[in-house]
């Protein structure tokens, strides 16, 4: 314990003396440092630094500087799948904390290590964007498709690996209420906190009894995924000054393999889960359903572990809210801000719990009579996963969504026989959506009354 102090207490005093310009290889005139719960990051020029905080969390272990220096190399590495322009190095810190400095002198060995990333602008940060009514749908689209794509390229999860299964999904579970619980402080918050994990249980054992974990895990649904993808963790940023700026995911997860190797589900939950708690709740639809047009093969069977997710997800943020208020260099503003921050994604998680009212709609009309535009309102507004007859239809041929089709009304994608199985497939997929309990808005043209009676007959159900 006197080491792990010592640990702390050193690389706080080298946080201050790295706030001196005169000390880095490259030109500076100011440092400006951010702080988390977990981190330290430097601004200083044209660069950012990562120190990772000496600390044991439990989920996470930080304590000695080669865990630290791992657990940077594999930032890097991690990190780089999505925004292989901002992370650039490794770099290592001599000398000593009161005297640091980058260049190490007779072979002496480093007392710290940091990730070197490329700066950019923090107002442009999605959560800055959010906070100063800047977030558009274009910066929702485009995450949306970023983040659809890299759940495609990333390989799934291997036959023998432990992760997807039931018991790897209920350990972080347990986890996250287990080390929440002894930093409240009222007998109402512990009694909240019992009826949030009372409902997390019950849903996690819904689960497992009727498989859906182990049929995601054997359909390749679980990959090593981000892991951490909220607001602050995303930017509007250019790849190179001569292309057009796209929203950039970064700071995944390289603590703990479990928490990223999930259900992609679980990742798209985070951040509709923090769109709703910022405020965003049509955002948060716009995005999910984005994100189902591209990758349907991967998520509509996820939807029936959408509400689950929804309420991990928010627990997991109200436990870095509680503690962050619980530690000893927090000031009063940031203590009361993060105790806020606590209850409403407490109550949040609570909204997440209640059950939905399901609902099966149907647009109805010719091509080109603005059904689409207005199915994609109604859904933001109503909270409705929308079907779509042209991306259901091209996914059936093997097309992506936004594949040009080249094929006559009457042949190839639009054959009475393609129209016949495109259909069919809208209603499977409805009723996979109802029974998950959301509503599901059918956005096709319906021209034909038998095709409207089997939807009829499917709400009836």
């Amino acid at each position: 314990m006197a080491n792990f102090a010592t640990e702390q207490t050193e690389q706080t005093e080298l946080i201050k003396s790295l706030r001196e310009p005169a000390i880095y290889p490259h030109p500076v005139t100011a440092v400006e440092v951010l702080e988390t719960h977990i981190s330290y990051v430097l601004l200083a020029g044209d660069f950012a630094y990562k120190f990772k905080k000496p600390l044991d969390l439990g989920f996470l272990d930080y304590s000695t500087l080669a865990a630290r220096k791992f657990f940077c190399e594999e930032e890097l590495r991690l990190n780089r799948r999505l925004a292989p322009h901002l992370y650039l190095d490794v770099v290592s810190i001599y000398g000593s904390s009161t005297a640091p400095r980058f260049v190490a002198v007779d072979g002496e060995v480093p007392i710290e290590h940091a990730v070197r990333m490329r700066r950019f602008r923090q107002e442009m940060l999605f959560d800055r964007l959010a906070q100063s009514g800047g977030l558009h749908d274009e910066h929702i689209d485009s995450l949306a498709e970023v983040i659809a794509a890299f759940h495609r390229d990333i390989p799934p999860a291997g036959v023998g690996t432990p992760y997807g299964t039931a018991a790897a999904i209920e350990a972080p579970l347990r986890q996250n209420f287990a080390q929440l619980r002894p930093l409240l402080d009222t007998p109402v918050e512990h009694a909240e906190l019992d009826s949030i994990e009372q409902w997390s249980l019950r849903e996690y054992t819904r689960c497992v009894e009727v498989g859906i974990f182990a049929a995601r895990r054997a359909t390749g649904c679980v990959r090593e995924c981000h892991g951490d993808l909220h607001l602050g963790n995303v930017a509007w940023l250019a790849d190179t000054p001569d292309t057009a700026p796209r929203a950039i995911p970064f700071d995944g997860i390289e603590f703990a393999a479990n928490l990223r190797w999930i259900d992609v589900i679980s990742e798209v939950a985070f951040i509709v889960m923090d769109l709703h708690a910022r405020g965003f709740a049509n955002q948060a639809n716009r995005f999910l359903n984005r994100w189902l047009e591209q990758n349907g093969d991967l998520g509509f069977g996820g939807l029936a572990l959408l509400d689950f997710y929804l309420v991990y997800r928010a627990m997991v943020r109200a436990k870095i809210a509680r503690i962050r208020a619980s530690q000893s260099d927090t000031c009063a503003t940031e203590r009361q801000t993060a105790l806020s921050d606590y209850a409403a994604l407490t109550a949040l998680a609570r909204r997440f719990a209640e059950p939905r009212r399901c609902a099966l709609i149907l647009m109805h009309g010719v091509s080109g009579s603005g059904k689409s535009v207005l199915a994609a309102t109604l859904c933001e507004n109503i909270d409705a996963i929308r079907i779509r007859s042209d991306v259901e239809r091209k996914r059936l041929h093997g097309l992506t969504p936004m594949a040009r089709s080249h094929a006559g009304v009457a042949a190839g994608l639009y054959s009475a026989e393609a129209t016949r199985a495109t259909y069919e497939e809208l209603a499977r997929l409805a009723r996979q959506i109802l029974q998950s309990g959301r509503p599901v808005l059918v956005d096709a043209c319906f021209l034909r009354a038998e095709e409207r009676a089997a939807f009829r007959t499917l709400a009836e159900t």
